[in-house]
């Protein structure tokens, strides 16, 4: 009598992709509670795609390529964030919330590099052809040289990719691909690893650039396991609100290229609109005349200065416990920030209701924020305005110190160029503004500054 094979099964993480013989409450890898899930294990392992030629290590010096070499789309703003160009070979991994605009931006893309003569494959799980027509009827894209695949398999997907000669391809989304080795829905954590593993294999073979669209959880993160962020070369999100024209692509991972450049966009009806001089979008609403709780200062991102608005509303707490709210900004370090404002200038914060936000729908994260958001916090509170024609930037400390930040001759030339006639800055940079022509202000407490852009 034939005995059929038990169906062997294994328990893996939700968060990280760790494998586990047996379900228990925590994950011993990343120690988050209540992530294993029973999946199917594949009957055998993945083979190759396309077969793998017996290798040699080779000497580092011995190493040959073409630094020349690679698609640049010429939409400024991605080619910045992904390090220029897209290489042979390179794999992308691309985030964002719902609705935030990345199906319109790959189609873009699509379009983009289609137009210097690369052939490009559009595969899309999530919509009809019909969907995909009408979309670029509004984007206005011809696509000529754009192959549009609508598939859920991934065997299908790898013959008709491997088959073909593309430069690049486009996966719209990772979670709608699945693969038949595996009974669990697409989406899963062995779906997604399994998926993820033979399309970057097949693009490291075939030399072709790869991007993968990724659906994020409710805390703003790629869902899947965390191994698909590890296995990619670049991981891109797509950022800011659904309800402002402002969209931000910030890439998290880049092995060929720097993590902290960021690349802004207009949402228009047409599509998405590189925006070249972000200083004068994110300050288009700030008026010339000084107002209470408003204070402009100068970021910078990657090697990019940007000029943007600080806005608090200060009001006495109509309820026992006082609200603390941060468009923008993490609210914990609004906390402390509040905390240093009271302890060390004994102002009564703790009776008062604070809300910040930076204007634009930006979310930032630079210490460099410290000194504006505390002036523009004290601005409110005390009904004392901010010259307009003035810029604050600063680290404060907890005692109250107000300390140094990176290049500063690059925001204060921002500033300049923005018509803006004073700089508030650390004492610690004063003679690397000293070349500037602005009235550069150096102040080595919170004490000096607040004194000095609050006369």
């Amino acid at each position: 009598m034939k005995i059929s094979k038990k169906t062997r099964t294994a328990f893996f993480c939700t968060k990280c992709g760790a494998q586990h013989t047996r379900w228990q409450g925590q994950c011993k890898e990343c120690t988050q509670w209540n992530t294993l899930v029973e999946e199917k294990i594949a009957s055998s392992s993945s083979k190759p795609l396309h077969g793998v030629n017996k290798t040699e290590p080779v000497p580092l010096p011995q190493i040959n390529y073409d630094n020349q070499s690679g698609w640049i789309s010429g939409i400024s703003e991605f080619d910045r964030v992904v390090g220029g160009r897209l290489l042979p070979g390179m794999t992308m991994l691309l985030g964002g919330e719902p609705g935030i605009g990345k199906s319109t931006l790959i189609l873009q893309l699509a379009e983009a590099y289609s137009g210097q003569g690369m052939s490009v494959c559009y595969v899309t799980g999530e919509e009809a052809l019909s969907q995909i027509k009408h979309r670029a009827e509004r984007l206005k894209i011809n696509g000529k040289s754009i192959d549009v695949l609508t598939s859920n398999s991934l065997d299908e997907t790898v013959n008709v990719i491997g088959n073909g000669t593309y430069q690049i391809v486009l996966i719209d989304s990772i979670q709608t691909i699945s693969s038949e080795q595996f009974d669990s829905p697409p989406g899963s954590v062995a779906q997604v690893r399994e998926v993820a593993h033979q399309l970057v294999m097949l693009a490291r073979q075939k030399q072709f650039a790869l991007c993968l669209v990724g659906h994020v959880t409710k805390d703003g993160m790629v869902a899947g396991p965390k191994v698909l962020e590890h296995i990619v070369d670049t991981v891109v999100y797509f950022e800011g609100d659904s309800t402002h024209l402002y969209r931000m692509l910030r890439a998290t991972k880049n092995r060929f290229g720097a993590i902290s450049e960021i690349g802004l966009f207009e949402m228009l009806p047409e599509g998405l609109v590189s925006v070249a001089d972000p200083s004068s979008m994110f300050l288009s609403d700030h008026s010339d005349q000084s107002r209470t709780g408003s204070v402009v200062t100068a970021i910078c991102e990657g090697r990019r200065p940007i000029l943007v608005e600080i806005q608090a509303l200060v009001t006495p707490a109509a309820y026992g416990s006082p609200q603390r709210v941060g468009g923008g900004i993490d609210n914990k370090r609004l906390a402390l920030l509040l905390a240093i404002l009271e302890k060390r200038e004994e102002y009564p914060m703790s009776t008062h209701d604070v809300f910040v936000s930076i204007a634009g729908g930006l979310r930032l994260a630079e210490p460099s924020l410290d000194l504006p958001i505390l002036t523009a916090i004290a601005s409110s509170l005390l009904n004392r305005s901010v010259d307009s024609k003035a810029i604050a930037v600063g680290e404060v400390g907890l005692s109250g110190e107000v300390r140094g930040v990176s290049m500063i001759d690059r925001r204060l030339s921002e500033a300049e160029r923005m018509g803006f006639k004073t700089a508030v800055i650390p004492g610690s940079n004063k003679s690397q503004g000293d070349q500037s022509e602005l009235v550069v202000v150096a102040s080595a407490s919170l004490s000096d500054a607040l004194e000095h852009l609050l006369q």
